[in-house]
């Protein structure tokens, strides 16, 4: 028998994770709308220190060794034809054929910015994430543009005496935290709805990630809920200037830059049938993680509505998908997936001292600077949890 064509539509934290753990399934091809890996996590460091961001959080595809056989498609999905089982692709350009992993280069189609391939299928895994501020974003772009939206905004942070973070998740007390530590001469205060941030982890976290920005100088704002720019969040998905003001009824609060952190984000599903999405436009996935009415097609991370926090980008989704994509290929029973029910990790992300990660009942674990850069990024994440990354230039 020949093996199965598997396509992961969305090559970023979790699709990534899930090409490398399909490789050895079948023929692997994956579609991004990126010519590398951009990851969309530690704003806060991307922001600050995008130097220190891009060498663990930008990588060139071809570098991540289990990539090695997968087929990468450099463009956006347009359609999902569940009757003929295709994808359809609008090309970003690049040259016809096989092409190594990471190189830019559009498979399954003839080359040329705007042209469109349709990609066939056995089994398809929907990864395409959300769009969330300026930095998840959907859009087909080059290595150039990804340059800019990366140093723009740093620059534009750099450049400030005072800056707001409008939000109370961790990218926003991670981007506070950051641009404190980075810029100790900095008016930076940190603005959001509840008594505390970091609802959804557990009560110990925020009482010791409020020590640490207090020491660091950061004004914490509790009980704002900010009105959106303009009336609705077009605004938000980038770097603001104009006072905000408060649905709670404080006075406006103004600053050089605003930093947008509010989570108001949008899935990049609009080229999926409508009959999978509920009602927000997430994938409406069963507890195997396979799509509502399509059992060859599979959904993993934050565009599958697993539970209201759609934890399967964080909690081992991809090694799941893989599991039973195996079982589904075999014809034996998949497993169920499990949200947790806090969220836990590294909240401030890596600092000049170190790194805390904290556990589901909110105990942290302090990394040393030096451990957490050789252990954690070097080991764990590199060889362990992504199968081996090349140095650069290899």
């Amino acid at each position: 028998m020949s093996r199965p064509r598997i396509v992961v539509v969305g090559l970023g934290d979790t699709g990534v994770l899930t090409a490398i753990a399909l490789r050895t399934l079948g023929d692997v091809v994956a579609i991004s709308a990126t010519p590398e890996f951009v990851s969309g996590q530690e704003l806060g460091l991307r922001l600050a220190r995008p130097e220190a961001w891009t060498r663990d959080y930008r990588i060139a595809y071809r570098r991540f060794r289990g990539l090695d056989r997968v087929r990468i498609v450099h463009g956006s999905a347009t359609a999902l034809d569940t009757e003929n089982r295709v994808v359809r692709v609008s090309l970003a350009g690049g040259t016809e054929g096989d092409g190594a992993a990471g190189d830019g280069t559009a498979g399954d189609g003839a080359a040329g910015e705007g042209s469109v391939a349709e990609v066939p299928y056995d089994i398809a895994v929907v990864a395409t994430g959300v769009t969330n501020g300026f930095w998840r974003r959907a859009t087909v772009r080059d290595s150039r543009g990804v340059d800019a939206e990366i140093l723009l905004p740093h620059q534009r942070v750099a450049g400030a005496a005072s800056v707001a973070i409008i939000g109370g998740g961790a990218a926003a007390v991670s981007s506070a935290a950051q641009v404190a530590e980075r810029w100790p001469g900095k008016a930076v205060d940190l603005y959001f709805p509840g008594d505390r941030a970091l609802p959804h982890h557990h009560a110990r976290v925020w009482d010791r990630v409020r020590g640490r920005l207090e020491d660091m100088g950061v004004g914490l704002h509790p009980g704002h809920r900010a009105e959106l720019p303009g009336g609705d969040d077009d605004d938000t998905a980038h770097l603001t200037t104009d006072p905000v003001r408060w649905s709670t009824g404080q006075p406006p609060a103004t600053a050089d830059v605003v930093i947008w952190a509010i989570g108001r984000v949008r899935p990049n599903t609009s080229w999926l049938p409508a009959a999978m999405l509920d009602d927000r436009g997430f994938v409406r996935v069963e507890p195997t993680l396979q799509v509502s009415g399509h059992s060859d097609v599979f959904a993993v991370g934050d565009v599958a509505a697993t539970d209201s926090l759609r934890t399967s980008a964080r909690n081992r989704g991809h090694i799941l998908v893989a599991r039973n994509i195996r079982a589904h290929l075999r014809g034996t029973p998949p497993r169920d997936y499990r949200p947790p029910r806090r969220r836990w990790g590294s909240v401030l992300g890596p600092l000049r001292d170190g790194l805390i990660v904290f556990t589901p009942p909110g105990r942290g674990v302090r990394v040393p600077a030096p451990a957490a850069d050789v252990l954690l990024q070097r080991l764990i994440t590199h060889q362990v949890i992504y199968r081996g990354v090349r140095r650069r230039g290899q």
